[in-house]
């Protein structure tokens, strides 16, 4: 199925303060991807706006809460509010992250890791099984490396290895986040080249890019700043090997001109261009 997906091209992550520049510069921007969680419980005016981006984008639905790591399963209620939003859209894939964000009925608050464990894997496994049955049509789910400051104890192989396991019982396709990927090699002392190598390339349908700081020795994924020249190249070598559908800028802070954007999806464009993913 991961391979009759369409190709889409690059994107941005949706935000509203950029909706007029998108529409006066449509043509610099195939895709776009919207967080779920903000068009879950809306008024009238957010129906509005999610129907007029879905007139004019390919719309990718991202989820922040779902929570496919908790142990306890699913937020009922949260998972069918997702799982309508996806029928609503009937989107070509859409993502979540591989995370918890709640425990013992608590809500986090944020992206935690979970241990990379065979139990780990059978929890996402039951989340994604019930997930799939509320959404009741078939929209591919891929799923998002994240960046964590803490790596949990017990873990009974690397994060390659759990991430080939996790696709293969899921048969879910990958959004590899390069900049998590190169955020975790730096702040976890991780040989990149040797995690690439191990991942499970050829599931990867989406990519993530951003940009971010350094604090005291660590490396802050807050999606704040241009993208590094170091995640540049750890994409171009991405995406000469994988079968790359789609390419995601995200920013969240610091919210620059959208010139400075345009030139950033232009770029990772340009690559995709000369590896021949996209025309």
């Amino acid at each position: 199925m991961l391979t009759q997906l369409p190709t889409l091209g690059v994107g941005m992550g949706f935000r509203e303060s950029y909706l007029s520049d998108l529409f006066l510069h449509r043509q610099d921007v195939d895709f776009l991807e919207i967080t779920a969680d903000h068009y879950m419980d809306i008024g009238i005016e957010k129906q509005k706006e999610l129907d007029l981006l879905a007139s004019h984008f390919t719309l990718i639905p991202h989820g922040l809460n779902l929570s496919l790591g908790s142990a306890e399963g699913l937020d009922a209620s949260y998972a069918r509010k997702l799982a309508h939003l996806i029928q609503r859209l009937n989107p070509p894939w859409w993502s979540e992250h591989i995370a918890f964000t709640r425990a013992g009925g608590v809500e986090i608050g944020h992206l935690s890791p979970v241990p990379f464990t065979y139990e780990a894997i059978e929890v996402i496994v039951r989340n994604i099984a019930k997930m799939r049955h509320y959404i009741n049509i078939d929209v591919p789910l891929i799923l998002e490396n994240i960046t964590y400051m803490v790596e949990m104890s017990g873990a009974e192989m690397n994060e390659a290895q759990f991430l080939t396991e996790l696709l293969e019982r899921t048969d879910c396709g990958l959004l590899l986040d390069v900049t998590n990927l190169y955020t975790n090699a730096i702040n976890h002392g991780y040989d990149l080249q040797a995690m690439v190598e191990q991942l499970p390339l050829e599931r990867v349908v989406q990519l993530h890019f951003a940009g971010g700081f350094w604090h005291e020795g660590v490396l802050i994924d807050s999606h704040s700043h241009s993208t590094a020249p170091e995640v540049w190249n750890l994409m171009d070598e991405i995406i000469a090997r994988a079968p790359v559908k789609g390419i995601i800028l995200e920013r969240d802070e610091k919210l620059p001109p959208f010139a400075e954007l345009r030139e950033e999806m232009q770029r990772a464009r340009d690559i995709g261009r000369r590896l021949r993913r996209w025309v």
